[in-house]
Order: C-alpha cells, then structure tokens, then sequence
C-alpha cells in the first residue's frame, strides 16, 4: 500500500489572522457600500444597521458598530476571548471602512439589482475568510457559529432563516422589487457560507 502524506496541521498565524481582517472587511464594507448606494438591505445586524440608517440617518457604520456591542458577552462566554477580540476588530474594520469608502468612491450609475446580488457575493466570500480565521462580524454571525460548534446547526442555514425574516420586516423601507432581489442576494449570500465553511471540513 502507498504511504499517504498527510501534511501538518497548523494554526494560522497572527499577521495571516490581521491580514485576513482587513481583506475581508474590505470586501465586505464595499459590499455595504453598494447595498447603500443601490438603497438594498441584507439580513444580520448589517440589516437593522441600514434599517436604522434609512429612517434615522444615522450612519451605517455608527449603527452596526452599537448593535453588536450586546452579543460581546455571549460570545467571550461560549467563544473565547481570542474569538471576542478578533471580532471586535472585525466590527470596528467594517464599520470604518463603510464609511470611508464614500471618501473615495462614488458612483453616479448603477444598477441596483446588479449591485444587490454582486454585494451579497463579495460580502459571503469575505464572511467565509473571516470564519476560516476564527472571526465574524458579531450579532447574528456569533449566534450562528455558537450553534454550529454546539449543535451541528450549519450556520449559513441558520442565517439564512434570520435574514429572510430580517430583510421581509423591511417592508415599510424598500419597494417590491428591491425586496425580492435583497432576499434573492441574501440567499446566495449564506449559500456562500453554507458550502464553504462546514463544521469539520477544515484543519485550522
């Protein structure tokens, strides 16, 4: 019988950790950023973040950042504080960036189903780096992963249940048919999730 090498398991590192943060908040600010120039909504605590910022105006990121700061406690508790602090960063990077990026990019024609269903696409791939690193985006995203280490609940599912509703109680806010299309980009967004962030798929 051949011998099969199996490679060692090694944790990631902590400047591979950092610099798994900042791509994958990059890439999932500049899918809030589309979501808010399209006027689209998601599911999670973003979602009630652009609910509070298309009735209140108060600035997405200010409002994501103090909706997630309960489920710190839940999550230093069941997840550790490394876990804590690597969101905490995560949260304050996306939070940051959504708003920083209006400083240099602004964009004068676009669709917004395009950018509906491209900002649900860029956002799941950096939910999944972030996963893969051990981090999240808090809110929702801690439930999710805690229930999957817990009870094998996959946690894309699980989101994809809460984002439904969270994006349908948006009703009062958008129209029909961006509705439609926010719920369709919330799908393909935890779809995203679902297929690659498995429990027990990855090593580290």
């Amino acid at each position: 019988m051949d011998n099969v090498l199996t490679p060692d398991k090694l944790a990631h590192s902590w400047l591979e950790d950092a610099l798994a943060l900042l791509f994958g908040t990059l890439m999932i600010s500049f899918g809030v950023v589309l979501f808010r120039q399209s006027g689209a909504l998601t599911g999670g605590t973003a979602g009630l973040a652009f609910l509070i910022h298309y009735t209140t105006h108060v600035s997405f990121g200010v409002a994501f950042f103090l909706i997630n700061l309960p489920f710190y406690w839940l999550s230093v508790r069941r997840m550790g504080a490394q876990f804590t602090l690597k969101t905490f960063c995560a949260v304050a990077l996306v939070s940051l960036f959504s708003d920083l990026h209006g400083r240099f990019i602004h964009i004068d024609q676009l669709n917004p189903f395009y950018a509906t269903l491209f900002g649900n696409i860029m956002m799941g791939i950096g939910f999944v780096v972030l996963f893969r690193h051990k981090a999240s985006l808090g809110g929702m995203n801690i439930l999710a992963l805690w229930l999957q280490e817990k009870s094998g609940i996959r946690a894309g599912k699980f989101q994809m249940v809460v984002d439904a509703c969270i994006v349908t109680a948006s009703l009062f806010v958008v129209n029909w048919p961006m509705l439609v299309v926010s719920v369709v980009g919330a799908t393909i967004l935890n779809l995203i999730i679902a297929m690659n962030h498995r429990p027990g798929r990855y090593a580290v």
